[in-house]
């Protein structure tokens, strides 16, 4: 058989701007080329917007062609929301529907998750060419495709115009072992008799041991968290997560973290903190004018072998104000001030202090003729050209560079007016506290067996706020699943980013696994770190839709509830993803090397991010000094503390002196501060 021509259509009106922001188009070319047995060549891919032209034309334009492709797989529009039109834009192009695929896809994609069928999938002919719509995700789009692509090659043939009874010849048995796929009844073919004296076939002659559609995704793809409604007696005894070392981790959330989107900002304070997203050129020079560096007079240089020296009438006076400026004739001089425009015909300035005044006005408040003390005075000097600074249409300020807070970069974009300039924007981040024990950490009166004051959200937001990012109070959900599942499905559509404290241990009633994983469709990317604390840390995307019905990726991270934990895993893991998905690089806190100021213990099994306080020594070293006890729950092991030590496992001690790693989450003191 030759090679299949495939055609992968993306609709999306986010990728067809920014096409670096489809992840569908690629995936789906990987499971025809690894999944496919050889049989299929992916000749084109398009990006199209949400927009029933558009995706008919693009159609039509592969499946309208004499030698066109043999099969068109689409991916995104298939959804509820209101630009979500891509199953009404195929099924008026169809000659022939085939609803047997579109079972098929939703049973495969039901078995994953119950929200498969808010996928509106259609599958049909046209020509001689077979067309399939998948959902947007990515997760779903390559679950939908695996499901019937072994089953492809038969339909394309048939569509193409090959003969059936030649096809069909050798019955089902011989089209499973070409396809690669096995009868789900796990029945022999037979014959169906019906009381006629002679027997015969429904279909493929092979009577109704029908083949359906065989699923070909890896169990691992299969929810590992508890199913709530099941109990504590069926729930997972020891966690179904893979251990990951912190690196593995953090390289897993650079992999995940949706890609930066670009807007435009205004020029102002509220930019500090953002990252440009193109380079910025200066629409105008600077100085934009021939300016004095000094205050005293402009004056015509002399010839050459001419004097400077002599006495000279002050014609006029140019201050730093807008204002007409009368030109300077030789023989004249202007009184200047620092930044003044030279008047016109002026080509240098003597500083005052080179001059004498000779006589005055009869009133007696003003110049009259001046005396230049200064011999060789030539051209230019004193004076700030025009494009001395900055240069009309030069370079001012690369892509990726950040605005920082102390104001180079603003005065830079201020001083060509700038009025806007392109940015990645920031995620807008939500704090979250789960569990029926928690009380708002303000409520008055003491509390009752079993309350627990919430530390956590307000620390959070603290965090997320000190480091210049949005950050919305979600409150606090309680232990039910459909509480929280409505409280996260609020929060996706308020913010970018959830962050979540508690409810990710192994309990009957830590349920935001489970709820991320069942009841939103989402991928949990790892839900066990090998470190000390955060061990239970989890990392998920959730597919959803935005504000204008385009489908987005979304973080959740799901944080320990003890507090030390809640922290350290957010400068470890959430503020790195922060830094990825608004442009900033290097993602993360600063690393240096500190000298321990006294023995540390090392964990056996975990590495360590012990609490610490380091100091800048009077020796030029960065010395490091424990917080005290560092438990889990022990918040006042946070308080001083400005950096976290990197301790690797060990089953001894680091002694005093000994140098490692540190993550900076604070200002640094300086053994000087005392000075």
């Amino acid at each position: 058989m030759s090679t299949l021509k495939a055609a992968i259509l993306i609709v999306s009106t986010t990728a067809s701007k920014d096409p670096s922001a489809d992840s569908s188009g690629g995936i789906l070319k990987d499971v025809f080329e690894q999944e496919g047995g050889g049989k299929w060549e992916v000749v084109d891919t398009k990006i199209v917007g949400d927009e029933v032209l558009d995706i008919q034309r693009s159609i039509m334009n592969w499946a309208n062609q004499v030698d066109g492709v043999n099969l068109i797989v689409s991916t995104g529009g298939t959804g509820f929301a209101v630009h979500d039109s891509t199953p009404e834009a195929v099924t008026p192009l169809l000659h022939k529907h085939a609803p047997g695929l579109v079972h098929g896809m939703l049973s495969a994609s039901y078995a994953v998750t119950p929200f498969a069928l808010m996928s509106r999938p259609v599958a049909g002919v046209r020509n001689k060419t077979i067309i399939i719509t998948l959902p947007g995700s990515p997760k779903g789009a390559k679950e939908n495709l695996q499901s019937v692509l072994r089953l492809l090659p038969h339909a394309c043939l048939q569509a193409a115009g090959a003969d059936s009874r030649s096809l069909h010849a050798g019955g089902v048995g011989k089209l499973e072992n070409e396809a690669g796929v096995s009868s789900i009844s796990g029945h022999q073919p037979h014959s169906h008799s019906h009381g006629h004296s002679h027997g015969h076939s429904h279909g493929h002659g092979y009577g109704h041991a029908h083949s359906m559609p065989v699923r070909h995704t890896s169990s691992e793809e299969n929810p590992k968290s508890n199913d709530p409604s099941l109990g504590p007696t069926r729930r997972n005894r020891s966690s179904p997560y893979p251990m990951l070392s912190v690196d593995e981790a953090i390289k897993l959330i650079k992999e995940q973290t949706p890609l930066p989107q670009i807007v435009e900002a205004k020029v102002d304070g509220s930019l500090v903190g953002s990252v440009l997203a193109d380079d910025v050129t200066a629409g105008e020079a600077v100085p934009a004018y021939r300016a004095s560096i000094v205050d005293g007079y402009a004056v015509i240089a002399p010839e050459e072998g001419g004097s400077s020296k002599g006495t000279f009438p002050v014609v006029s006076v140019s201050h730093a104000t807008p204002g007409e400026i009368p030109p300077l004739e030789r023989s004249q001089i202007a009184r200047i001030t620092t930044g003044a425009p030279l008047p016109p015909g002026a080509t240098s300035v003597v500083m005052v202090e080179d001059t004498v005044l000779k006589t005055m006005t009869e009133d007696g408040k003003e110049e009259k003729e001046i005396e230049i003390l200064a011999e060789g005075v030539n051209p230019g000097e004193n004076v700030r050209e025009i494009g001395s600074d900055i240069k009309k249409g030069e370079i001012i300020l690369r892509k990726g560079e950040e605005i920082s807070a102390i104001g180079g970069e603003l005065g830079l974009l201020a001083s060509v007016g700038k009025a806007e300039v392109l940015v990645y924007k920031r995620p807008v981040v939500g704090v979250l506290s789960t569990g029926d024990e928690i009380v708002e950490h303000s409520r008055p009166g003491e509390l009752r067996l079993g309350e627990v004051r919430d530390c956590n959200r307000p620390t959070l937001l603290s965090a997320v706020r000190g480091h210049g990012f949005e950050a919305v109070d979600l409150g606090v959900a309680k232990d039910k699943s459909g509480d929280l599942e409505q409280t996260l499905r609020d929060g996706l559509r308020k913010v970018d980013v959830i962050i979540t404290s508690g409810g990710v241990s192994m309990g009957e009633l830590d349920l935001l696994k489970p709820t991320i994983e069942r009841s939103l469709g989402g991928t949990i990317h790892f839900g066990r770190v090998s470190m000390k604390p955060g061990k239970p840390t989890t990392f998920a995307t959730v597919p959803v839709k935005n504000n204008t019905g385009e489908r987005v990726s979304k973080v959740i991270f799901s944080l320990p509830g003890n507090p030390v934990s809640a922290v350290v895993t957010f400068h470890l893991f959430v503020l790195p993803s922060l830094h990825h998905a608004s442009g900033i690089s290097p993602a993360g806190l600063p690393r240096v090397l500190v000298t321990l100021d006294h023995e540390f213990c090392l964990d056996p099994q975990r590495a360590e991010y012990h609490r610490s306080i380091v100091t800048l020594g009077k020796d030029g070293l960065m010395h490091a000094s424990s917080t005290g006890g560092q438990r889990s729950s022990r918040v006042g092991s946070l308080k001083s503390a400005n950096a976290l030590l990197c301790l690797p496992t060990g089953k001894t001690s680091l002694p005093k002196g000994a140098t490692v790693e540190a993550l900076l989450m604070g200002r640094m003191k300086t053994e000087f501060d005392a000075l």
